[in-house]
Formats: structure tokens, sequence, C-alpha cells
């Protein structure tokens, strides 16, 4: 049966939906923006900063889950625009360190005002 994932460490859902869903021994994580998990507000003003955000708000998702950004097997980002793609890459590189997900990249995404980057991953939970 399909576990929803909650964590105070992330942004709350806007919408009918769960932070992340438990299955079949993976977890995906919903798009997560950079926002600040206790106030709401849109983190960084580049898109390295605010993929960083981002990713620390997946991470904290999939740390409820049972999982960790080494086990994430794909990673899909969205951007605004095609010259936000060096700071995502930059922040991935250091957030992820050796560890190398799937990834693809959508750009010209439109998200929440003030938000460059929006992710979505899926990861293997820790056996």
């Amino acid at each position: 049966m399909p576990r929803p994932v909650h964590t105070d460490h992330a942004p709350r859902p806007a919408g009918h939906y769960s932070q992340a869903i438990v299955h079949a021994g993976l977890v995906h994580v919903a798009g997560q923006l950079a926002l600040d998990p206790d106030t709401g507000a849109v983190v960084g003003e580049s898109a390295e900063e605010q993929a960083d955000r981002t990713l620390r708000n997946i991470e904290a998702i999939l740390r409820a889950a049972g999982s960790d950004l080494g086990l994430v097997l794909s990673l899909t980002v969205f951007v605004r625009s095609r010259e936000d793609w060096p700071g995502v890459n930059a922040a991935c590189a250091r957030r992820f360190g050796p560890h190398r997900p799937a990834r693809a990249i959508v750009g010209g995404a439109e998200l929440k005002p003030g938000c460059l980057v929006e992710m979505t991953a899926v990861a293997a939970i820790r056996e």
C-alpha cells in the first residue's frame, strides 16, 4: 500500500498532494521549490542558490522516507530559462558529490513567482 511522507523540515504541500509517496521500495518526491519550510518564502536570488535550497528540501523529505540523496535514481529539473542551467548543475554537483543520478531538464517552465527552479525525484529506500 502506498505510504505518504510528511516532514516539517520541508515546505508543506500547497494543494491536494503529499510531499512524497513511498511504494515498492521507492520514494517519489513531489515537485519541490526553493521555499523556506518555516516561512514559505522563496530562498535565493540565483538559480544556484535556489537549486541548493530545493535539494535541501528534497533531502529532508528523503530522510523522512528512509532514503537520502545518495539513493536518488532520477531527478527532473524544471527551470525558467536555459541560462539557469549552469547554476543548477553546480548545486547538483556540490550536493550529490560523486553520485550522479539520471537527470532530465525541462526549460521554459512557468513556476511560482520568484522561483527559478523546481525539482522532483525518485529514490530507493535504504535496505
